[in-house]
């Protein structure tokens, strides 16, 4: 299977049935369906060429079930270094025909065999070193790293021509692979973690077999991480990861340091010097102490999931109004990589479809502390966690409570995590979009609910607003439990506004079934609203006009009073 989930691509309703047979193939894929064009997708698309060029962009593996060409045509722009390019499949739309295109570095070819085989097809392999090899020299797997990619490439240009080839170090996954092979043979290649010249005639791969435990009280740790591997005759490339204690989880420099050298980051409990902190991560190796830091040299790649753990990390995330693609690619981003899902179970619906991997705790949406704390708890674990908001998190959801938890807590632990909020489309701006712009001036934002502030403070807040002229969204307007409140603030704007003032009712924007009215602040009643509806209220200047399709335009203007000389 590839490291990386791909995406399914699909343009008619005709290729659903295909997209679910590669799903199987790929459970955690997402079929992106076009809109207007398929029902059942996991998720909708507005236009092709667009979202086929973010996925290329954000490195995700695509399969698109249409003619190659199309695929070419719409990616030709992108193409600048190959190497760097995720797996590119087109897949006819019958099933028949699977074509890998690009990323034959990024096991583009492995995809096509197994989608292949969840067809029951031939794939369409072109790839001249892997049609005769049967596996790609370039492309070692998880755990090993090439050396030069351009010296690689001269060197499978040697074997094609019929050279010969030793082998020197383990390398299980060429035991199956029709290579000429002789002992004596000038070509070698050669897998080890030592550095090494770069030769024409080696082709060297390097197995990601080495630790380094690091001290954030080194200067210039990347650079000291270099040196001590260099003195030890250890290759940069064989790196896997750094290990520190979890007292220094938090640690810019580390994360930093990290970062440079493209390799995770673990922890383990703090112990009494950097060597016992190297053995705790990786026992049973050799372990070489080096300019303040202890590298660990194991001979099999490191299976990383088993040193320490990660930093646990914590996002909150809004997911707009409902609707796919109103919804971030920073949000798209974390829901992927999450372990765990929390929040209110409406909201965790709609953020799905989740893989079997990820865990789901939904609440009652009155359970927001305690959602909180159980986040902090589950991220201090070292898992990767997102507490999950309709619209966005910092307005009248998720965030403050989160932060709240954090503030109220003495645990390092849990102000070690990795807190971020991710912002998403609030319904009071998706709702003014719908109607046009009815906040395009100084706007208030309300909440008409008394269960966390006295009734007493609202009224005076919305008297104040009204007074200022501000155009106002209400949030949570009426319920059940307060089948009052909103007739009674109505009453207070209405001694500050006309009776003419144009009213926005936005209902389950971005979700569906979604409606949208105009009315005026005269004509509204409060049986006119539910608590999934938002209700956007002008000031003095707002207009209307007629839409050419019907219904009305909704606007505040940019300037105040005397309209300005243009």
């Amino acid at each position: 299977m590839t490291s990386s989930t791909p995406a399914i691509v699909i343009l008619g309703q005709g290729s659903l049935a295909t997209a679910r047979r590669i799903q199987q193939v790929y459970p955690a894929a997402q079929i992106h369906g076009l809109a207007g064009r398929v029902e059942g997708a996991d998720c909708t698309y507005q236009e092709f060429g667009a979202t086929l060029r973010e996925l290329y962009q954000q490195a995700t593996p695509i399969i698109a079930l249409c003619a190659a060409g199309i695929v070419i045509r719409t990616l030709a722009p992108l193409l600048l270094e190959k190497g760097a390019e995720p797996a590119v499949l087109a897949v006819a739309e019958d099933g028949s025909a699977v074509v890998p295109l690009l990323g034959g570095l990024g096991g583009v070819n492995v995809m096509a065999r197994e989608i292949a085989a969840g067809l029951q097809v031939a794939a369409a392999i072109t790839t001249s070193g892997e049609l005769r090899f049967g596996t790609c020299l370039l492309n070692p797997p998880s755990g090993y790293a090439l050396a030069d990619l351009e010296l690689g490439k001269r060197f499978v240009s040697d074997l094609l021509a019929g050279h010969s080839v030793r082998i020197e170090g383990a390398a299980p996954w060429l035991d199956q692979a029709q290579l000429l092979e002789d002992p004596q043979a000038q070509r070698s290649i050669h897998v080890g973690s030592a550095e090494r010249a770069a030769s024409a005639n080696e082709l060297l791969i390097y197995p990601r077999s080495v630790a380094v435990a690091v001290s954030a009280d080194v200067a210039d740790l990347p650079s000291v991480i270099r040196a001590a591997l260099q003195q030890a005759n250890v290759a940069v490339q064989a790196l896997a990861c750094l290990v520190a204690a979890d007292t220094e989880m938090a640690s810019a420099d580390m994360r930093e340091a990290a970062l440079e050298l493209n390799v995770p980051l673990r922890f383990v409990t703090a112990q009494s010097d950097i060597g016992a902190l190297a053995r705790v991560a990786v026992p049973e190796a050799k372990i070489i102490e080096q300019n303040g830091l202890a590298i660990v040299v194991a001979e099999q790649p490191l299976d990383i999931a088993h040193i320490g753990r990660p930093r646990g990390r914590l996002a909150v995330i809004g997911l707009g109004p409902g609707a796919a693609e109103l919804m971030v690619p920073a949000v798209k981003a974390e829901l992927a990589r999450a372990t765990d899902v929390l929040g209110y179970e409406t909201y965790v619906r709609m953020a799905g479809p989740f893989r079997d991997d990820q865990v789901q705790h939904c609440t009652d949406n009155r359970e927001e502390m305690q959602r909180a704390r159980h986040a902090f708890r589950l991220a201090a674990e070292g898992r990767s966690v997102i507490v999950v908001s309709s619209g966005d998190p910092g307005v009248f959801a998720m965030a403050a409570a989160v932060l709240e938890a954090l503030h109220e807590s003495d645990d390092p632990a849990w102000h070690r995590v990795d807190l971020e909020i991710l912002p998403g489309v609030s319904a009071s701006l998706a709702t003014a979009a719908q109607a046009g712009a009815p906040l395009g001036h100084d706007f208030c934002v309300m909440s008409l609910s008394d269960n966390l502030k006295p009734w007493s403070i609202i009224e005076k807040r919305l008297d104040l607003a009204a007074q200022a002229d501000l155009a106002l969204a209400f949030y949570n307007p009426i319920s059940r439990a307060r089948p009052w409140q909103l007739g009674r603030a109505l009453e207070i704007v209405a001694q500050h506004r006309t009776p003419q003032t144009p009213v926005v009712l936005g209902r389950d924007i971005g979700r569906p079934g979604q409606t949208l009215r105009t009315t005026t602040l005269g004509a509204l009643t409060p049986d006119q609203v539910d608590m999934r509806t938002m209700v956007l209220i002008g000031s003095s200047t707002t207009c209307t006009f007629a839409r050419a399709g019907g219904g009305e335009w909704v606007y505040t203007p940019r300037w105040y009073g005397e309209k300005p000389i243009s």
